[in-house]
């Protein structure tokens, strides 16, 4: 299976914590994008605040005279973790955005994390303007006899959809939602807490996909939040992705298919006070457009690690994680990343010739 044929190439950092601001005084990161009615390209940050509770901002992105984003302008915030099934005994949270927009539905469709009180699992919220929200509501996933379990009963999150309707598994065009369930009942255990579903042998965190029907949404858009047809599209596979894989950013559409640039996860040894350390690294992936449950090909090596000072300290480090793409007219598009999970940088992903 050949690589890829992109690279990503650092633009530098676009975000990072405002002192005194207490919203953000444990990072800003992972952030969503989308471009405006306006034309304007906007981010929606994970802005974290003591004791990890976070919210999903705002923010105009700036350009220098090179066309290379510089910074943001900061526009408030869209989505507080106000739902009881956002927030939990010890914080609350809102997390990790994807959005697309899909021209079918002349919709901007977020998918993010809500840190709940059974853990992470996938929320959803529309806007037509990238200013006001409203929440759908959390994703939940119809029993499949095949796979012997209920998708519903684990953890959830780096979910986001494809912008426009593909191919689905029953051959009618559907809405396609990437998503990774935890075989794990904790995120910050790795003791698989439940049977594995049928034909699933690999414990390891992994990239899945669900549909909905295009019909079903084209009457009403609450039909997103409940998919079916589930299946494994991606497990970890080279070194650099050993601990586990998730999506990164939202599929784009390229000459080989649907290209998505994901996290490969490594841990190291556990080091004095119990902490372990991980290393976040990017890969890309190409989807078939026929049948966008199947890979046509992956990176070999990453295509982005941790190696600047930004990258490498913070929060956690070595963490470099994508989340957010904006296509440029030129063939070429500016990905945007968490930072070692406290500042938010931009890359520019090329093609190789």
């Amino acid at each position: 299976m050949a690589a890829p044929p992109y690279r990503l190439e650092r633009l530098g950092v676009v975000m990072e914590p405002l002192p005194g601001e207490p919203r953000e005084v444990e990072g800003v990161l992972n952030p969503a994008s989308a471009r405006g009615p306006d034309g304007d390209l906007y981010l929606f940050p994970r802005l974290v605040a003591r004791g990890n509770f976070s919210r999903i901002g705002r923010a105009r992105v700036t350009f220098d005279k090179s066309g290379k984003p510089s910074g943001v302008e900061r526009l408030g915030v869209v989505l507080e973790p106000d739902e009881a099934w956002e927030q939990n005994p010890v914080t609350a949270g809102v997390e990790d955005p994807r959005i697309v927009f899909i021209p079918s539905l002349k919709t901007y469709v977020m998918t993010y994390t809500a840190y709940g009180p059974l853990g992470p699992r996938i929320g959803l919220a529309v806007s037509r303007d990238l200013v006001k929200w409203r929440r759908l509501g959390p994703v939940s996933f119809t029993y499949e006899p095949s796979l012997k379990t209920d998708l519903n009963l684990y953890p959830n999150k780096d979910a986001m959809f494809f912008p426009e309707p593909v191919p689905g598994p029953n051959g009618r065009p559907a809405y396609a939602m990437l998503h990774r369930p935890m075989w794990n009942l904790s995120p910050d255990s790795s003791a698989v807490g439940l049977p594995l579903p049928a034909g699933v042998t690999d414990p390891r965190q992994s990239i899945w996909m669900s549909f909905v029907g295009a019909d079903l949404v084209d009457r009403d858009l609450r039909a997103l939040t409940r998919l079916d047809q589930h299946r494994q599209v991606a497990q970890p596979q080279q070194p650099w992705e050993a601990t586990k894989i998730g999506g990164g950013t939202p599929p784009i559409r390229v000459p080989e298919g649907w290209l998505i640039i994901h996290h490969g996860v490594t841990k190291g040894e556990a080091a004095p006070g119990g902490r372990v350390p991980v290393r976040y690294v990017a890969g890309a992936m190409v989807l078939d457009p026929q049948d966008v449950s199947r890979v046509l090909c992956r990176s070999v090596v990453p295509i982005l690690e941790p190696e600047t000072k930004e990258e490498s300290q913070g929060i956690v480090d070595n963490v470099v994680f994508p989340t957010a793409i904006d296509v440029s007219g030129n063939g070429e598009a500016d990905v945007f990343y968490g930072m070692a999970d406290f500042r938010i940088g931009a890359a520019r992903l090329r093609r190789i010739s």
